[in-house]
């Protein structure tokens, strides 16, 4: 298989993750009740873990690789203000889509380092596309049980616009191997920009939903999320 297609094959199913999230959001009926909201508890930790370790191990290490000390220290902060922003701008809306918006906004990034990746031959291609689509299914789990509860929106047209969304990461990834592949210093600034906001968003949004007074097991979804991130780091070295 080329580059082009595998890129193109990997952005989508990293995409698709977000839909499946939604398919399983929608279906999921466990029983006792206490078990489901600790299930949903973990899910949302293992996301995070996902996130956590892409910043750790991918984004931040290649990021940084064309720029200063400085220079990289004041893109990672720029991003985190930057989702800062966002989350403040959405909060004043008042909007049922803060969670979705969060969703893209770290997907689209990453699917543009994935396409230069490709480019540009790196061999955390697949790690990171692995890593987009254990975050994007949490995310989207999330996202659909947000926009289910806030909104008038039916539970298909949801799911529907999820499959649409999921089509972000094959034109970003293209625009990526076209176009920012000859421009590797970008890429990197758009992934330590990506990891700020990313970061930014795991502590704002992700963690403080984790812990459950008097249950101790979902905190170690986020373990569990950063050792799977770990374990395929190992195998691509």
């Amino acid at each position: 298989m080329t580059p082009l297609y595998c890129l193109l094959l990997l952005t989508l199913l990293a995409g698709l993750a977000m839909p499946f999230g939604a398919l399983i959001a929608y279906f999921e009926r466990i029983t006792p009740e206490w078990l489901e909201t600790e299930l949903m508890h973990g899910i949302t930790a293992f996301g995070g873990g996902a996130l956590l370790s892409a910043i750790a191990l991918v984004l931040v290490p290649e990021g940084s690789a064309h720029f200063s000390t400085w220079c990289a220290a004041v893109l990672f902060l720029l991003g985190g203000l930057m989702f800062m922003w966002l989350d403040i701008f959405l909060s004043h809306k008042k909007t049922s889509m803060s969670q979705l918006v969060a969703m893209l906004s770290d997907f689209i990034p990453e699917s543009l380092a994935l396409g230069a990746a490709f480019a540009l031959g790196g061999t955390n291609a697949v790690l990171l596309a692995v890593l987009i689509a254990m975050q994007n299914l949490p995310e989207g789990f999330n996202a659909f049980r947000e926009l289910r509860s806030s909104s008038d929106y039916r539970p298909w047209s949801i799911i529907l616009c999820f499959f649409v969304l999921a089509l972000c990461g094959p034109v970003s990834g293209m625009i990526a191997y076209f176009w920012l592949s000859d421009w590797p210093s970008i890429v990197s600034g758009l992934m330590l920009f990506a990891s700020g906001g990313i970061l930014y968003a795991v502590f704002q949004d992700i963690a403080p939903q984790v812990a459950l007074e008097k249950h101790w097991a979902p905190p170690m979804g986020a373990v569990m999320g950063f050792a799977v991130g770990l374990v395929g780091y190992m195998l691509t070295q």
